[in-house]
């Protein structure tokens, strides 16, 4: 099967709803991967691999309406080197356009001692999986976990074996983000140059960033000859996390002279969707992260503003406008009418149907009245309120009292399926009481595992948006607000994770422990 695509175009492959999400405290909602998995193909992305079909009857739904769903991207699904995972993968992805099954085993030392196989017993099995996935589907993508690890002569001998048996695709996972990225650009170079059949496939790049390399591993590898670069919104992912999406996708495209190669993402959706993944995934994007991060595109310096007022290009290698940012942070306030929230909200990445526009105006009049001042960043917490607002429980009323010895107390009225429920709790504090307030007429046995506050904008008058993680029996949900009481948005984050965690008891099933490829 011959490549027939430009040499110098590089296929982004998403992982972010399959690696991304096996981030702990990371795990999405069904409607949330729906939703994710829609902005990747409308920004573009080659590859979405929307998640592990056997790990449980959720992700088997989730992968399969998302390949229902999809208009243009190919849609992925994960399987261990199994028959039975393999068939159900491929009972999840067949109903999209552009299925690919993608099958994997561990090939270093490390990982052949954990099924216990020799090196002859897993060639065997590559040959029988692969095979059996490319029975199934002629798009088929093998990779050898923890392949950086792998001995040189064995990995280019199964890669040898995964071609023959039909792989379209061979993918090279830096599993555990141990390589650098002139080992990265070696390996890829010796297997094109070493394996039969080599220039007839597509290889591909997967690392992690434990030492903070893996955008540069990944690079590496593009310009060593591979063209599809595994990442994630972000950069989510296990541990340290993958390689970020937006920062491969625009140092191709702001380094075009030196890494002549192109992708087909529309880099104005980038702000939008990076916004979108965290507010889901509960994981904030940290301010000074490249591309998407709060200040990569702020100026503090006087030397720095200086030359910005002159020439924004003596500080800026790339204008905000390219990632979705609106170029200037005009300020809305109370007078502002709808007409204006929607053209601003539009320049922000958020296009409302007439409802939609309606309940955001409301909630954007009521932040208006309790802020002088409405700025960008306002409304994009408002935007993420607002589309973590439904559950059957919503918080209705709070009022906590503070004393400076005496313990505080909650006073919460609480929603729950229409039905207004009253209590007064006591606690360590006003938000640990307002929590034991929501607990009583909430009984649950949920760990709070995170509780974090970030400050919107600056100012007293600034929005809190408040992150709550929550973990029951191995399940893991989270919750998002925002408000300019810190304690009012900490409930409403909390009840939030409490409507999620519902949602999980009801959807998803035991799953056993599975490994997967990273």
């Amino acid at each position: 099967m011959t490549d027939q695509r430009p040499r110098n175009r590089v296929l982004i492959f998403d992982t972010t709803l399959r690696d991304g999400e096996q981030s702990p405290g990371a795990t999405m909602t069904h409607d949330e991967k729906l939703e994710i998995a829609e902005l990747l193909d409308e920004m573009g992305v080659d590859i979405i691999e929307a998640g592990f079909p056997i790990a449980s009857e959720g992700d088997f739904e989730a992968v399969s309406d998302i390949a229902r769903q999809t208009k243009n991207a190919v849609i992925c699904g994960l399987a261990r080197a199994q028959f039975k995972d393999i068939d159900r993968c491929w009972e999840a992805v067949r109903h999209a356009k552009r299925p690919r099954i993608h099958t994997f085993i561990g090939t270093s030392p490390l990982h052949r001692a954990i099924p216990n196989l020799t090196m002859d017993e897993m060639a065997e099995r590559i040959h029988e999986t692969v095979s059996h996935a490319r029975n199934l589907c002629d798009n088929v993508q093998w990779s050898p976990m923890d392949a950086t690890r792998t001995e040189h002569d064995y990995l280019c001998r199964v890669v040898e074996i995964a071609i023959k048996a039909g792989a379209t695709t061979i993918n090279i996972p830096d599993t555990v983000g141990y390589t650098a990225p002139s080992e990265s650009a070696d390996l890829i170079r010796m297997l094109l140059e070493r394996v039969p059949g080599a220039d007839e496939i597509v290889f591909a790049t997967h690392c992690h960033n434990d030492l903070g390399m893996a955008t540069a591993n990944a690079l590496a590898a593009v310009e060593a000859g591979a063209r599809q670069i595994e990442c994630t919104i972000n950069g989510l992912g296990e541990r340290a996390g993958n390689t970020a999406l937006e920062e491969v996708v625009m140092a191709l495209k702001v380094r075009h002279d030196i890494m002549p190669f192109t992708t087909g993402v529309d880099t104005t959706k980038i702000m939008n969707i990076s916004r979108r993944v965290a507010a889901v995934s509960g994981f904030p994007v940290q301010y000074n992260k490249a591309i998407v991060g709060k200040n990569a595109f702020a100026h503090e310096s006087g030397i720095h503003q200086d030359g910005m007022l002159k020439n924004a290009q003596t500080f800026e290698i790339m204008r905000p406008e390219d990632v979705g940012l609106s170029a200037s942070n005009l300020v809305m306030g109370k007078h502002s009418g709808r007409a204006a929230l929607r053209d601003k909200l539009r320049q922000l990445g958020y296009e409302l149907a007439d409802n939609q526009l309606n309940d955001v105006f409301v909630r954007f009049k009521a932040l208006a009245d309790r802020k002088k001042e409405v700025y960008d960043d306002d409304l994009v917490a408002l935007m993420t309120d607002s589309t973590s607002a439904e559950g059957q429980m919503q918080v209705k009323f709070l009022r906590v009292i503070c004393g400076t010895e005496a313990p505080q107390s909650a006073d919460l009225i609480l929603t729950v399926n229409g039905v207004d429920h009253q209590v007064t709790a006591q606690g360590d504090g006003p938000v640990d009481a307002t929590f034991n307030a929501v607990k009583k007429l909430f009984p649950h046995s949920a760990r709070l595992a995170l509780y974090q506050v970030h400050a919107v904008t600056e100012g007293t008058d600034a929005q809190a948006t408040v992150s709550v993680r929550l973990e029951e029996g191995g399940k893991i949900v989270t919750g998002q607000s925002s408000d300019t009481d810190t304690v009012v948005a900490s409930a409403k984050a909390y009840v939030n994770a409490l409507n999620n965690l519902v949602v999980r008891r009801e959807k998803t099933k035991p799953a056993e422990e599975l490994k997967s490829v990273s």
